[in-house]
């Protein structure tokens, strides 16, 4: 009788870890289930231009992810006084995809921009 009362305080402290770890792994599924996608489809003329635009705090990170069927511009920029600045430009893509962590709080433009041949653009912003 001892020893399965002994046992019982053994195991006492591994339940309640476990259930620890669980309600951790709950809170953080929910959180993940929280996260809004915005769908993005578009047709672009040679030469032609769209962005989706966002304020963003500094540190508030956004996923993104897109494919175009011919190479396209694309950058993430903000607009300060009477420059665009560009924390991510890259030529001639065909996709890309990753996460933007903004060092200062701004409205952010994720920009696409068909080259000499027309473009379909499509992919997801996490808004």
């Amino acid at each position: 009788m001892q020893r399965t009362s002994m046992s019982r305080m053994v195991a006492w402290p591994s339940m309640k870890r476990l259930l620890a770890a669980l309600a951790v792994l709950a809170a953080s599924h929910g959180a993940a289930a929280a996260v809004s996608w915005k769908s993005l489809a578009v047709a672009l003329a040679p030469r032609e231009s769209h962005e989706e635009c966002m304020t963003l705090q500094a540190g508030e990170e956004r996923r993104y992810s897109w494919k175009a069927t011919a190479p396209v511009d694309f950058n993430i920029h903000y607009h300060d006084a009477t420059e665009a600045l560009y924390p991510v430009k890259r030529d001639g893509m065909r996709g890309d995809g990753g996460s933007f962590k903004p060092k200062t709080a701004q409205e952010y433009c994720w920009m696409w921009t068909a080259r000499e041949k027309a473009a379909k653009v499509e992919g997801k912003l996490e808004q």
